[in-house]
C-alpha cells in the first residue's frame, strides 16, 4: 500500500510540474485545435509539431536558402578573386611610380 502512495505522489508531483511549466496548457489547446479542425489531417503527429512549433522549416524554404547560401558563396569567391586582382594591379602601379619617381 506504501508503494501506490509513493508512486501516487510522484505522479502529482510530476502533474505539478507539467502544469506550472505551461505544457498541459499547451497540448490542451494544440489538441482542441486538432479536435476542432473540420478535416482532419492525415498526419495527427505533424499536425500537433507544426501547432507546437517542432516541425522545423518546409523542405522548399530549406532548399530555396541552400540555394541563396550557394549563389552567395560564389559571389564572395567572386569579390575575393577581384579584389586581389585589384590589390595586384595597385602594388604595380605604385611600384612603377616608384621606379618613376627613382629615375
Amino acid at each position: 500500500m506504501a508503494h501506490y502512495r509513493a508512486s501516487e505522489s510522484r505522479r502529482e508531483q510530476f502533474r505539478r510540474y507539467l502544469e506550472k511549466a505551461g505544457v498541459l496548457d499547451s497540448l490542451t489547446s494544440v489538441l482542441v485545435a486538432l479536435y476542432e479542425e473540420n478535416e482532419k489531417p492525415s498526419n495527427a503527429l505533424d499536425f500537433l509539431k507544426h501547432h507546437l512549433g517542432l516541425s522545423g522549416p518546409a523542405p522548399a524554404e530549406v532548399e530555396k536558402l541552400r540555394l541563396e547560401m550557394l549563389a552567395l558563396q560564389q559571389q564572395y569567391e567572386r569579390l575575393v578573386e577581384e579584389n586581389r586582382a585589384l590589390k595586384n594591379r595597385l602594388l604595380q602601379y605604385e611600384s612603377a611610380q616608384e621606379e618613376g619617381a627613382t629615375q
